[in-house]
């Protein structure tokens, strides 16, 4: 038995607080939840099934459900109703998820992600002299609540795959909620350092002490208005938090915010439903000439697709730049685990991790500019805009991604392109405006295998860090709550370009906004079957992140947790991001002699992953955060 227990989740507890004191200032515009430390994860070997989540009481959650006989998605339910709980500043039962699932024989991705209300229109997030809100003036209050998706879409997979009674898969998070949890450091370190969330009375009252100080990490919070919420949930399913009162006090929460209302209304949230799509797949080659199937969502998912473009790109320019010296597993191994307390965290130059060099960071860098510019061109909600050529793995095409390749420069001493303009892989002019970036945040990531062959991968959010800032309770006497989404801010600000030209993400009533989440599910491709189930939070950093990783495992021979622990990198289409302390002056001179515009900056990631190994299943957690992994 493999079971991460009382002893060692207070030894996690203890240092992550040490930690958290020398955690790196908060993270630029772009990037995912600010870091909170680090504690050094081991990876852990199970035989028959693994739950891996954000938070060690969760991931016991998902334990208990499959120790019970309960499925993948039995235990991913249990899973995130904890999150709602104990990680209230990343997902919850007010936002949204995506879910790939994997049977046996079938994948299926469920789609969960939220809605633009009725009332919204492409000029939400304008101001009154036409131009887009700044983030943060959007983000906070009633617009950008879109109509969360997550419990019908985990009501709907527990009808096709679940084993256990719902009511059942609710009983360890009410019970947490009813007798308290202890406040995690990542939790207690973001709460510190969040300036909106006390604006909101309820929120004030159930964050914040007397004295209107956070919570510290240790304190014991209790949140019985939750967990009546997930009684009555447990009780009468979905309908419960979508229909009646609890639909009446989100609207109202969203409507009748003081300064910055939105549309939201009960017959948003009584019309919802969620989606089952089929999956964004493409075949694999790896630098080991083994084929390979990865999956993930399709649109409004943008993840699969950039991360499929990433892969395929890098293979075109020049796989032999990809292989890793046959050294490569244990020089990565002794590299990527960091020393306890090291600050920056876990310091040490990226040259001595084979693979990641200069020459590689400028292809995987010229190669991610490529196709976040066709992210920003085509992605949407395909019920809106169409695919382009009619199919989205037109994006994915060997021949499309060959042509695209061309704008790489791969000599020895290539040059970083100033601008990557976008693809088109159709025949037909554009006919929408590529998407300005601006910021996307926060999010959780789940991932099990059970013990009757099924597998899923689920990455979940509220959007930016504690969401709206708005929390719901029903005015009952109950202290607590949970926290509504503000995912409508990944929607374009601006509904059209200078000339008038629309943005294919822009506002619509009814749509779904584009995502970086991206759910993976990886397969051997000559025998189907399984071989890993991966994701991570981290707005667009999401992509860089869960593709580091599966290069990592499929092209260098590491194991999960490895393959997590490499040092984080991307670029979104302007400069090079290299996680701070990770990386020596050597690589970064290298890059800027290339042209790049290098930012040191913290991106701590969230990354879980479970690989199916000779006798059973190894499972990896981001040291960045609190994840751990837990099987039999």
């Amino acid at each position: 038995m493999v079971n991460f227990g009382v002893t060692s989740y207070r030894y996690c507890m203890a240092a992550f607080l040490l930690l958290a004191g020398c955690a790196a200032p908060p993270a630029p515009l772009h990037q995912p939840e600010a870091a909170s430390g680090s504690v050094e994860k081991p990876g852990w070997s199970t035989r028959s099934y693994a739950v891996a989540a954000a938070n060690p009481l969760a991931t016991q959650a998902g334990l208990q459900m499959l120790q019970a006989g309960g499925s993948a998605v039995d235990a991913a339910i249990a899973v995130q109703m904890v999150l709602t709980l104990v990680e209230p500043q990343s997902s919850g039962i007010g936002g949204g998820a995506f879910l790939l699932h994997f049977d046996g024989k079938t994948t299926q991705a469920f789609d969960g992600r939220e809605t633009a209300p009725a009332g919204a229109t492409p000029s939400l997030f304008l101001g009154p002299d036409g131009k887009p809100l700044k983030f943060m003036d959007a983000v906070v209050g009633g617009r950008a609540v879109g109509v969360p998706g997550t419990v019908r879409m985990l009501a709907l997979a527990h009808q096709q795959h679940g084993r256990l009674p719902w009511w059942q898969l609710f009983a360890p998070a009410i019970q947490l909620a009813t007798d308290g949890f202890a406040v995690s450091p990542r939790m207690a370190t973001l709460l510190a350092s969040e300036q909106h969330l006390r604006r909101d009375p309820v929120a004030a009252a159930y964050f914040y002490d007397l004295q209107a100080k956070p919570w510290p990490a240790g304190h014991r919070l209790r949140n019985p208005e939750l967990a009546a919420v997930l009684q009555r949930i447990a009780q009468e399913g979905p309908d419960a938090l979508m229909t009646g009162d609890l639909a009446g006090a989100m609207a109202s929460q969203v409507q009748k915010h003081p300064v910055n209302p939105g549309t939201l209304s009960m017959q948003d949230l009584a019309a919802y439903q969620a989606v089952v799509r089929t999956p964004l797949c493409f075949d694999y080659r790896s630098t080991q000439s083994r084929d390979y199937r990865i999956c993930g969502m399709p649109p409004p998912s943008a993840g699969a697709i950039a991360i499929g473009q990433i892969l395929g790109l890098l293979k075109e320019i020049d796989p032999t730049l990809a292989s890793a010296p046959e050294s490569a597993g244990a020089d990565f191994a002794s590299v990527a685990l960091p020393p306890e307390g090291a600050n920056p965290p876990w310091g040490g130059p990226a040259a001595g991790c084979p693979g990641l060099t200069a020459d590689w960071l400028h292809l995987y860098t010229e190669a991610a500019r490529l196709a976040f510019a066709d992210r920003a061109q085509f992605v949407a909600d395909p019920a809106y805009v169409p695919a382009p050529a009619g199919d989205w793995n037109s994006l994915l095409a060997p021949g499309y991604l060959a042509s695209r390749a061309k704008a790489i420069d791969t000599s020895p001493l290539g040059k970083a392109m100033k601008t990557a303009p976008p693809g088109n892989p159709g025949s037909t002019p554009l006919a929408h405006a590529p998407m300005a970036e601006q910021p996307e945040y926060g999010t959780s990531h789940i991932s099990v295998v059970d013990s009757w062959g099924n597998a899923l991968a689920m990455t979940t959010s509220i959007e930016d860090s504690w969401g709206a800032r708005l929390m719901v309770n029903r005015g009952v006497g109950l202290a607590g709550g949970f926290l509504l989404n503000n995912e409508l801010t990944d929607f374009s600000f601006a509904p059209t370009d200078a000339a008038g030209k629309p943005v294919a993400n822009r506002v619509e009533a009814g749509k779904r906004p584009r995502s970086s989440m991206a759910p993976t599910l990886v397969f051997d491709k000559a025998s189907g079957q399984l071989v890993a189930s991966g994701g991570s939070p981290g707005g667009p950093f999401i992509i860089h992140f869960t593709a580091k990783t599966l290069y990592g495992m499929l092209n260098w021979g590491l194991n999960a947790q490895q393959a997590i622990n490499l040092p984080n990198f991307g670029s979104l289409g302007g400069p090079v991001l290299l996680e701070q302390g990770r990386f020596d002056r050597t690589t970064v001179q290298a890059l800027q002699a290339r042209g790049h515009t290098v930012q040191e900056v913290p991106l701590p990631s969230g990354l879980q992953a479970i690989e199916r190994t000779a006798t059973g299943f190894f499972g990896g957690a981001d040291p960045r955060r609190e994840g751990v992994v837990m099987g039999d």
